[in-house]
């Protein structure tokens, strides 16, 4: 416990990074991920081309290789400059979109095809059909895997911990150099991820409770 009590603004300082990297990365991620769906299922080839090859490569891409080419290639570029912060929530974006990807598009693959064939014989556009027709549909059906998704986002902001973004994974290094047993310190940060994990798991099953009663 003394660990803790000694360290308490060395482990909010690593709470607070983490969460703010979780959030902005999720919401990122959910946002890209949805859109790159869209471009999967789109009529036109070159986007579903452009769609499959994001995700093939991303997909297949060591989640440190992205974080190392925007923490050490992307400022060699000289392009816009962001902090390590920012450039690590861009990486697990870009990352963690290509399995949002899948889990939408295989939640549009659930709903029928008559479906989205009546709204186009109403007229509705291809970007109307999956916004207001089968992406409602489908999102009830991807919660359990989305959720997962976001859970492995959340315990992968421990890698930027490489990059020199400071948070829960960083913690041990602080701990080292002021003397204190660096076990003891990392069994209070995987206390704080279980803690963190919690109510993303009761928010699952309250949606999947909710929704798969509609459906």
């Amino acid at each position: 416990m003394d660990v803790l009590l000694d360290n308490l603004d060395v482990y909010w300082r690593g709470l607070v990074t983490t969460v703010g990297l979780f959030v902005v990365s999720g919401i990122g991620s959910l946002v890209l991920g949805t859109l790159v769906a869209g471009l999967r299922v789109s009529p036109v080839p070159i986007l579903r081309s452009f769609g499959s090859l994001y995700v093939t490569v991303l997909r297949n891409t060591p989640l440190t290789l992205v974080l190392f080419f925007f923490a050490f290639a992307y400022p060699r570029l000289e392009l816009v400059e962001f902090s390590f912060f920012t450039l690590a929530c861009i990486g697990l974006t870009l990352y963690t979109a290509a399995f949002v990807c899948e889990v939408v598009r295989s939640g549009i693959n659930t709903v029928p095809v008559g479906q989205a064939e009546a709204a186009r014989a109403l007229g509705f556009t291809f970007t109307q059909t999956l916004g207001q027709i089968v992406l409602p549909q489908a999102v009830r059906s991807v919660v359990p895997p989305m959720t997962n998704i976001q859970i492995a986002l959340l315990k992968n902001t421990t890698i930027a911990s490489g990059f020199a973004v400071f948070q829960l994974g960083s913690v041990y290094s602080v701990l080292s150099e002021r003397g204190y047993n660096v076990l003891v310190g990392l069994l209070w940060v995987a206390l704080f991820f279980v803690v963190l994990v919690v109510p993303l798991t009761l928010l699952q099953r309250r949606l999947d409770a909710t929704w798969g009663a509609s459906r």
